[in-house]
């Protein structure tokens, strides 16, 4: 366990230290309006630091298109894990996360590698 709390502050510093803000948006289910026929949604957002790159070209596939972004955070930077439900906005632009990749040392998460799409 000692192990992965370590791993868990060096990857914070690191993304402190080179990332670059990032908003989270956590989204929840709410209510269905039987009216509209649309299903509610609540959202909550949280500021956090992170390394946001291109994907590779030969990473492109079914699910990773060419212009995909992968967005690097630190677990301990939120109080829960991130879905493909939630959203994350950087400099305005509103991305769906397509998937998540988590790094983990003794199932502690240590960082979430997330694919955006725009």
């Amino acid at each position: 366990m000692a192990i992965a709390s370590s791993l868990r502050k060096a990857a914070t510093s690191v993304l402190k230290a080179v990332g670059g803000d990032v908003t989270i948006r956590r989204v929840t289910t709410g209510a269905y309006n039987t009216t509209t026929g649309v299903i509610g949604e609540t959202t909550s957002d949280t500021t956090i630091k992170g390394f946001v790159e291109d994907v590779n070209a030969r990473e492109v596939s079914d699910l990773i298109q060419a212009d995909d972004r992968r967005l690097t955070i630190a677990a301990s930077s939120l109080t829960y894990t991130p879905t493909t439900a939630d959203r994350v906005v950087i400099e305005s632009v509103t991305y769906q996360i397509i998937s998540i990749k988590t790094d983990e040392q003794n199932n502690t998460a240590i960082s979430y590698e997330l694919i955006l799409r725009a």
